[in-house]
């Protein structure tokens, strides 16, 4: 199953106990983990039919924020883990150059008085995080992104979490810049079909992290 790459680069004797995490809190872990290995690559038949038989969200039915949630239910049930995969596959991926590209370092280019890869990379170093040995997605990955926020939100192991305007400066600088931007690009683009609803459920999450981290 493909993974985001992502660790404690602490030495152990020096990691912090853990402390406990607010429910809340935990709930925004699981969605940032979802989209760290939605995007990391094609889901596999455990994951869909795990998705598929999620709880609908039926507090708030009207929202759009649900209504995604619901869509993305619905397309996981009927979703084949083969077509999936050659869907992520031929738009993430492709033969030379993606259809949509995943990484801030395409989205950022021209705007970004520092190259993005860089900034993450140092902002890695100095949270204590580090690339894992072996892994294929550079830092800048949409996964990755997605699995450092998770680990912010709830820690990891004994990680603590992080404080949350350590998380808001993250999310500030490394996704909000971007993902909308991506994330249409996904939903128009003509190959999308499971990562159309993915997409859409990704665009309004970041949207609510975005005004929920500004209150906070």
């Amino acid at each position: 199953m493909p993974t985001s790459g992502i660790s404690d680069a602490k030495p152990a004797a020096t990691v912090t106990i853990r402390q406990a995490v607010a429910p809340e809190d935990q709930a925004r872990a699981q969605v940032y983990a979802l989209l760290a290995r939605l995007y990391a690559g094609g889901p596999d038949a455990p994951l869909l039919a795990a998705l598929g038989k999620s709880e609908p969200w039926a507090a708030d039915a009207d929202s759009p924020l649900a209504a995604a949630w619901n869509a993305l239910i619905l397309a996981s049930s009927v979703m084949d883990a083969d077509a999936a995969e050659q869907e992520y596959t031929e738009m993430f991926v492709g033969v030379g150059r993606s259809e949509v590209d995943l990484h801030a370092s395409h989205w950022l280019t021209e705007a970004a008085s520092e190259r993005p890869l860089v900034a993450v990379r140092s902002d890695l170093a100095r949270l204590g995080l580090a690339r894992l040995a072996g892994s294929t997605l550079y830092e800048d990955h949409l996964s990755v992104l997605c699995e450092t926020m998770r680990m912010l939100v709830a820690g990891d192991g004994e990680r603590v979490p992080s404080a949350i305007d350590v998380q808001r400066a993250y999310f500030d600088r490394h996704l909000a810049p971007w993902v909308f931007a991506c994330c249409g690009a996904i939903c128009v683009c003509p190959l999308a079909n499971y990562y159309r609803r993915v997409a859409e459920f990704t665009s309004l999450y970041m949207a609510l992290e975005r005004d929920s981290l500004a209150i906070a």
